[in-house]
């Protein structure tokens, strides 16, 4: 008996023992840790760092951690860093994230670094306050550190944090694509999510034609940058945009049951989602609204949106369409629309409070059709509610517009809510579980009559599945243009998911008719009333071609540029037909059409590159050289686009400032090789002169270019400094005086020596993945200044480490496939960034983006087995141009020997007019640099 006795003792104590041990190994290590934070406005003692590991969780109000953060009025806001540490060495499997309860206030998604040096990316925490589990292999740490990346409200932070040595291997990947790509479907191979957390109002816009006038897509976060638009990381859908261009939104849809009060704004109406039952590609999306149990999908045209909603539930339901207020990037006024018929709605918005400059006062005009009679209109002015209406108007004050805001002004007002703006109708129906409603909405930028006409000739009909199919090949064939085999599927869905970003940035604004609008006139030639131009026909009465809107073309000579010459030339051509359209009507080329007036955002005349390379690759086509070149001209001259001053004309260079007149120094350059083609031999002479003038800035002190006052002393004693650059500093900007580089080589004392100066600017610049902020860094790929950096080694006689650098940017600044990373998280403007991301994959560049006499392509080792082009045969004589790659892999970076149409290669580049005839380069790669490989000519091309 005793022995018994003793005997279930032990097995208690065992038990207590294990259990102990168990209970031990799961114990949350984060309530024996050191917090810290930094960053971000104390906000009071209610909300402590400490409050992240008191155990107080989900609680509204206590035992949390906040802090105010600084809203910048383009978006971005500051984040803390929150840091967790512990005084011994501890093994960590698993964290746990709570985020604040209150529904007005989230974290939505940052990265982890650990003190072993790795890091990890946090997606979609809840909104709710519930659990968001990180798992992981267990790694040993002393801290842990947590960089928010994305939020909204008024104080961010968390209710807690925890901590474990073991993960649950259920929750490890964090993020995966929701379809599954198919080889030959290019369209499969896009993700429309990476970098949505970042991103800005007009890209991820599943519901856009390659560069059509259309852009639609649901919403999550109600600003223009920042992760702006639709945002992975966020719970609700706030609405469905039709517009999201370049300084130009419009048109809020929200389809809801239950009677929602409009009047109670986004907040009021949103809706949470679940990103496994959505599906996003480009030309379609599909996503379900749970608090309203329906399904939305969307497609379009061109120029019309196209909505199909299936109910799930019996419902009163109410097609919300607001016409005023904040949306992206403008403010909706001066609502106006009728009922027409019991199906059919026209009216029209105008838009202001654009923060990139522009057209003071814009309108849009639309037509809405809905497939079955709605039961009555409703209406909504302000906070009054209106119930069976057949009209709506919303005047506002004529000086509405006329408002010049100081900055600080400017950012209070656009970042407040307005109740008194609203406006907007509903569309009344009742529908049974699975019932389907669908709806079209056509737009025009000119009047009522081209929206009418646009949605009739594009989408006559309600055949939702032939539009998205028509949608699916429209975007397939223009992908398709440049195919690629190898890699990592990773790699492809990245490198196609670039491709969209080239072919989406950019927006018709002419209707089918080929009516555009103009705004110039007024003070600013931006400030005029609505004037509709209409582009010039063939004798088949059609318009010969399109006009655009479009971000700044600031430095896109290296990226889109080239690659729309390589895959579609078509697109220069256009474009250069489009800005002599504008310098037309207001005397100058543009340098960020917005909306059929200036921008003026950025500096020089950028122009200048896209004539040059279309003139010198002879995809000038429907332009006249000689009235490009005046125009040119007229724009670098004191009182052009260009901007420079009378000093500049007679010194090539400024005082005070750097970053401006090292570009002009550039545009002078191509433009005074556009001369020489053209014959233009004093032209040529005088730019040239200018384009030189940037030696003037050269620092023997800190060898590199350096902002100076009249005198020639230096403004600046810290080459990290901005002080006289554009977004950039005098480590980033240096190199990029591409048609200098020899003279810069020279005056640095040889080219071993730029060699080496750049090369430790990468070096430095390694750890951080190549990516800074504004003017912060030696070396970054998150904005357009420092985009040639790695291919200088091409121009300076060390190819090799072209080759090794840009396969490492590539992968750390540009090989990111999640919702937090993939364009730097700053700058992908336009497709800028997605444009160098695609030209490295492909191995292919040109430092002085392809405006020379003889335009030629640097090579890099490509990422790809192979890359095919299919050329253009209106542009080029060739069917197609191959590379391909041997021996490839992620070691295997250096070229050893290479061929060209089946005769070795010793170059490290080739001409334009080679590529446009086809043919195959052959490239052989191995893990050593071959560093008599490429170096012949290096120097003088």
């Amino acid at each position: 008996m005793i022995k018994q006795i003793l005997i279930i003792i032990f097995a208690i104590v065992a038990f207590t023992a294990i259990s102990t041990a168990q209970v031990t190994k799961e114990e949350n290590l984060a309530r024996t840790a050191h917090i810290s934070v930094t960053g971000g406005e104390d906000a009071g003692p209610s909300y402590q760092p400490n409050h992240l590991i008191d155990g107080i969780k989900g609680v509204d109000g206590q035992g949390e951690w906040a802090i105010k953060t600084h809203i910048y009025f383009w978006g971005d806001r500051d984040y803390p860093t929150i840091k967790m540490s512990w005084k011994k060495v501890q093994t960590i499997g698993k964290l746990v994230f709570y985020d604040r309860p209150a529904l007005n206030q989230h974290i939505g998604g940052g990265e982890l670094t650990f003190s072993d040096g790795t890091r990890m990316q946090v997606f979609s925490i809840p909104n709710d306050g519930s659990p968001k589990a990180i798992s992981f292999p267990p790694k040993k740490v002393s801290w842990i550190q947590f960089d928010p990346t994305d939020g909204d409200g008024d104080l961010i932070g968390l209710s807690e944090m925890e901590a474990y040595t073991k993960g649950d291997k259920a929750s490890m990947i964090q993020y995966t694509k929701t379809t599954k790509p198919v080889d030959g479907d290019w369209v499969s191979w896009v993700d429309p999510n990476i970098e949505t957390n970042r991103g800005r109002w007009f890209f991820c816009t599943p519901g856009s034609r390659p560069f059509g006038m259309m852009a639609a897509a649901p919403y999550t976060r109600n600003k223009n940058q920042g992760g702006g638009g639709y945002n992975y990381n966020a719970t609700d859908v706030l609405g469905f945009g039709q517009l999201h261009c370049w300084v130009l939104s419009g048109i809020d849809f929200m389809p809801t049951t239950g009677g929602i009060d409009p009047t109670l704004g986004v907040e009021g109406r949103k809706s949470a989602i679940k990103h496994e039952k959505e599906i996003i590609q480009p030309g379609y999306q599909k996503l379900f609204l749970e608090r309203y149990k329906t399904q939305v999908e969307m497609t379009c045209t061109e120029r019309v949106s196209f909505y199909r909603m299936t109910y799930h539930e019996k419902a009163k339901a109410d097609l919300l369409v607001s016409l005023g207020g904040r949306l992206g990037s403008v403010t909706m006024i001066g609502a106006e629309c009728k009922q027409v018929s019991p199906t059919r709605i026209e009216g029209k918005i105008g838009t202001t409070d654009r923060m990139w400059g522009g057209p003071s006062l814009t309108w849009v005009f639309f037509v809405i059709d809905f497939d079955k009679p709605f039961n009555q209109l409703n209406g909504w002015k302000g906070m009054n509610r209106l119930t069976n209406i057949s009209e709506l108007a919303m005047p506002f004050a004529p000086d509405r517009t006329k408002v010049q805001f100081e900055r600080s002004e400017f950012v209070k007002y656009i970042l407040t809510t307005h109740p008194d703006e609203q406006a907007g109708f509903s569309a009344a129906y009742d529908v049974n579980a699975g019932d389907v409603l669908q709806m079209k909405i056509g737009v025009s930028l000119t009047s009522i009559e081209n929206a009418r006409n646009n949605l009739e000739q594009e989408c006559p009909h309600w055949n939702f599945d032939q539009v998205k199919q028509d949608a699916h090949d429209d975007w397939n064939r223009w992908l398709g243009r440049i195919q690629v085999k190898g890699g990592t599927q990773d790699q492809k869905i990245k490198f196609y998911t670039d491709l969209w970003h080239v072919l989406l940035g950019r927006h018709k604004i002419e209707d089918v008719n080929g009516d555009y609008p103009t705004y110039f006139g007024g003070k600013t030639l931006s400030t005029g009333t609505l004037k509709v131009e209409t582009v010039d026909k063939g004798a088949d009465g059609k318009p010969m071609h399109h006009m655009y809107n479009s971000d700044a073309l600031w430095l896109t000579m290296w990226n889109l540029n080239i690659l729309w010459g390589l895959g579609w030339p078509e697109m220069l051509d256009q474009f250069t037909q489009s800005w002599m359209e504008y310098a037309k009507h207001g005397g100058m080329l543009p340098r960020g059409p917005g909306s059929g007036a200036y921008t003026k955002i950025m500096g020089g005349c950028p122009a200048t590159s896209l004539f040059t390379c279309a003139y010198q690759k002879g995809l000038l086509k429907h332009v006249d050289p000689e009235k490009a070149f005046a125009q040119m001209k007229k724009d670098h001259l004191p009182g052009g686009m260009q901007g420079v001053t009378e000093f500049y004309d007679q010194n090539g260079w400024t005082p005070t400032k750097v970053g401006e007149p090292v570009q002009w120094a550039f545009e002078d350059w191509a433009l005074a090789q556009m001369a020489k083609k053209l014959g233009k031999e004093e032209d040529y002479a005088h730019f040239m002169k200018r384009s030189a003038g940037w030696t003037n800035y050269y620092s023997p002190k800190y060898g590199l270019l350096m902002p100076k006052d009249k005198d020639g002393n230096l403004l600046s004693d810290n080459p990290l400094s901005g002080t006289g650059w554009m977004e950039a500093n005098s480590w980033q900007g240096t190199f990029s005086i591409s048609h200098g580089l020899l003279t810069l080589a020279s005056l640095m004392g040889g080219k071993d020596s730029l060699i080496k100066k750049l090369n430790f600017a990468f070096e430095q610049a390694a750890p951080s993945d190549f990516v800074f902020g504004y003017r912060d860094g030696y070396v970054s790929y998150a904005n357009e200044p420092g985009l040639s950096n790695a291919h200088v080694f091409n121009k300076a006689g060390a190819p090799w480490l072209s080759q090794y650098w840009v396969r490492r940017v590539q992968e750390q600044a540009y090989g990111g496939v999640t919702p937090n990373t993939g364009y730097g998280g700053h700058d992908e403007d336009q497709g800028q960034m997605g444009g160098v991301s695609a030209l490295m994959a492909m191995g292919l560049f040109s430092v002085t983006g392809t405006c020379d006499i003889e335009p030629t392509y640097e090579i890099t080792s490509p990422i790809f087995d192979e890359v095919k082009i299919t050329l253009d045969p209106r542009y080029y004589s060739g069917k197609e141009f191959i590379i391909k790659t041997y021996h490839n892999s992620r070691e295997n970076r250096y070229i050893q020997s290479a061929r060209f149409n089946g005769v070795a290669l010793n170059k490290n580049w080739f001409y334009h007019k080679e590529f446009a005839k086809g043919g195959i380069l052959e490239l052989w790669l191995g893990s050593k640099p071959n560093k008599q490989w490429g170096i012949e000519g290096s120097a003088t091309k």
